[in-house]
């Protein structure tokens, strides 16, 4: 099988243009994206366990990887909420299904955003990962409008073998991550 289109261009023109930028000794020190962590919180599932189920299917089909229920770790009598029970989903992508959901967020989601500029440079903790939010899952065509009852957003998390922000933002730049333009 192929290697999927954005590891080539990684593998073939960002990586050593990287190497090139940061004066890397070794190949080897350059940064690349290691996962992609996509997390879906849904509140009301305190009032409905099916939206869980619900949840956990979006992100199957969006990632085209099983996902797997989040438990609460606390308990918070003002929400309703007790320890152990389900609020989430997530799914962890690493290899080639992380390379082809890349692929798949930057040129066919991204782009079906409402009103959208670029997403946010904010986004850094500080050790070379990125955390990128969204507001709805109907922008991933996999998600069919019709059958969606309520809107939820997700986070997604891009981990890198970045030491520095700037490092991973240089790397996400280069795939195609269309950050917001402050120039204009």
């Amino acid at each position: 099988m192929a290697n999927p289109r954005l590891k080539d261009k990684y593998l073939s023109e960002i990586a050593p243009a990287l190497k090139e930028k940061f004066q890397y000794k070794s190949v080897m020190q350059v940064p690349k994206i290691t996962k992609i962590c996509i997390n879906k919180g849904i509140g009301a599932a305190v009032a409905d366990k099916k939206l869980v189920d619900v949840g956990v299917e979006e992100l199957t089909a969006i990632t085209g990887q099983k996902a797997v229920v989040t438990l609460a770790k606390n308990s918070v009598s003002n929400f309703k909420l007790r320890e152990g029970m389900p609020i989430g989903a997530k799914v962890t992508l690493r290899g080639e299904r992380m390379y082809e959901f890349l692929d798949r967020l930057l040129n066919i989601a991204l782009p079906r955003v409402r009103d959208f500029r670029g997403v946010s440079d904010k986004g850094f903790d500080g050790r070379g990962n990125y955390t990128l939010g969204v507001k709805e899952q109907i922008i991933f065509p996999e998600i069919s409008i019709d059958q969606v009852k309520k809107i939820n957003g997700m986070d997604i998390t891009f981990v890198t073998t970045a030491d520095t922000d700037e490092e991973c933002f240089e790397l996400l730049k280069a795939l195609g991550m269309p950050f917001v333009n402050k120039n204009k």
